[in-house]
């Protein structure tokens, strides 16, 4: 086995275990909010992820109890008649909820109708970056969409005389699509991949295409509801993609295809037996699918003289599995079909903007390390960063697979 291979495994491993930290480091935040007016009283359910219940545990707890998100939501949400606080109706309710959510219900009682503000600052002191979608219903029949932000934390519910209520506009599900990108250090990491993995512009081009192609596919097959993912599958196999350009790197690096595809392959296969035995969330048939697929790419991206053209493929398969993963949040929107082509339009746009930004970023600081004569041999910028890749992608893969 290569020197150069020896060495990148060492790195990935230490990254490995340096990435316990960050298990949940795909820190995209968000939440789903319906509140419906009625007369003087103001009805709330409010969903969150799993993912973000957790960030409420107590010290020693693995989850947060029902009885702690429910004090947390009492505090944080709540609504303003004429600039008066409306109290807190009765005990704020546990209701049954889809597999990875959890589900609360609350009212408030308002003096008046008039002048209704309604207010979240739930997780932004956790997650600056947290939006929540709110969906408002009035008892006239209006219907709107809006987005709580850390600049936001309260918006209209009753219209100004002689005026509508304003929906979330275009561009807010824009700056929505770019906070995906620059709030998922997953899917920065594998961007950052896409660059290293390319020696030209062109190739840079292929793969960015391919990608692009493909997350657009399935981010409006699965919103518009042709395609239902399974969120927790995606997650995963998102990290799973992270590892994979790094795992080529190292494979076309170190000339050692064979080694790379085999231990790759070989684990995804040990893990698809210990579904069988009962451990982990992937299925089997998934998880020796992947190992196949993945072994199969390496082995051939490994052999070939000039691998661009594959990768444009590959990355279209790439795309096509982060695409779900940016659909899972959209999802538990429930976006009025109505508006549903807009708003899903503004979204992507927003990642091409978010994805394109953080690519560019990147060649000009590699052009600006060139010019200031700091060049870094490849070889060492390849072995660190794709050991980095193939360290954290696998961790949480693992991470995604079984908790």
């Amino acid at each position: 086995m290569s020197s150069r291979l020896l060495r990148a495994l060492r790195h990935a491993l230490a990254l490995t275990l340096a990435g316990i930290g960050l298990a949940h480091a795909h820190t995209k935040s968000e939440t789903h909010s319906v509140w419906q007016l009625v007369g003087s009283s103001v009805h709330v359910a409010f969903t969150l992820p799993l993912v973000e219940a957790n960030r409420l545990a107590g010290p020693g707890e693995r989850e947060p109890s029902n009885e702690r998100i429910a004090s947390y939501l009492a505090a944080h949400l709540g609504a303003r008649s004429a600039g008066e606080p409306c109290s807190l109706a009765g005990a704020v309710r546990a209701v049954a909820a889809t597999a990875q959510f959890r589900r609360f219900e609350l009212t408030f009682q308002c003096r008046s109708a008039q002048e209704l503000r309604l207010e979240s600052s739930a997780f932004f002191e956790l997650v600056p970056s947290h939006v929540t979608f709110a969906q408002i219903e009035t008892e006239h029949g209006e219907y709107i969409e809006q987005l709580f932000t850390q600049d936001r934390r309260s918006v209209a519910a009753s219209a100004a005389p002689g005026g509508e209520l304003q929906n979330a506009g275009f561009l807010e599900y824009v700056r929505l699509g770019i906070a995906h990108i620059f709030t998922g250090v997953d899917h920065m990491s594998f961007l950052l991949g896409l660059v290293l993995i390319s020696k030209r512009l062109r190739d840079l081009v292929f793969v960015i295409t391919g990608f692009t192609l493909g997350h657009s596919a399935t981010l409006a097959l699965a919103v518009t509801g042709v395609i239902r993912p399974h969120p927790e599958f995606i997650d995963a196999l998102v990290a799973l993609t992270i590892a994979l350009i790094g795992a080529e790197n190292i494979a076309v690096a170190a000339a050692r295809p064979r080694i790379v595809a085999a231990g790759v392959g070989g684990t995804l296969a040990l893990m698809a037996l210990t579904h069988l035995a009962g451990l982990g969330v992937l299925p089997t048939s998934l998880l020796l699918g992947a190992g196949m697929f993945s072994a199969s790419y390496l082995l051939i991206s490994g052999r070939l003289h000039d691998a661009a053209r594959l990768r444009l493929v590959v990355t279209l398969v790439f795309g096509l599995i982060h695409g779900f993963g940016f659909a899972s949040d959209l999802l538990e929107m429930r976006l009025p079909a109505s508006r549903l082509a807009e708003l899903l339009v503004g979204f992507n746009l927003g990642v091409e903007i978010g994805q394109l930004t953080l690519v560019c970023a990147l060649l000009g600081l590699v052009a600006l390390a060139v010019r200031a004569d700091l060049r870094v041999p490849r070889p060492i910028v390849v072995d660190t960063v794709s050991a980095a890749l193939v360290g954290l992608g696998s961790f949480w893969f693992v991470n995604r697979s079984f908790i």
